[in-house]
């Protein structure tokens, strides 16, 4: 399977709209992340507004970036062998 980002748009209050390539969608909340390491530029909201999609990650500048897998397993409340299947082959689940 691939995962592949199409859409993303920061919403109020640190949340990302999401849409993918297989018609999931929905809000992420990254509140959590706010202040830590790198994700101290969203102290500034205004910062976390710039956010843009690209097919595999959603980024802000240069050091900041979120993976779309990563994402998407938020999303979908699924855990990495649930999307990747072969990860039980080579005993990673």
């Amino acid at each position: 399977m691939t995962i592949q980002l199409i859409e993303a748009k920061p919403l109020p209050n640190y949340r990302l709209w999401l849409k993918y390539a297989d018609g999931v969608e929905g809000v992420v909340d990254l509140s959590d992340l706010v202040g830590q390491g790198v994700f101290a530029l969203w102290n500034d909201e205004h910062e976390f507004q710039r956010a843009y999609a690209t097919r595999s990650a959603v980024i802000w500048n240069d050091a900041v970036d979120v993976d779309a897998v990563s994402l998407y397993l938020e999303l979908t409340h699924q855990q990495p062998e649930d999307v990747f299947p072969r990860l039980r082959e080579f005993g990673y689940a």
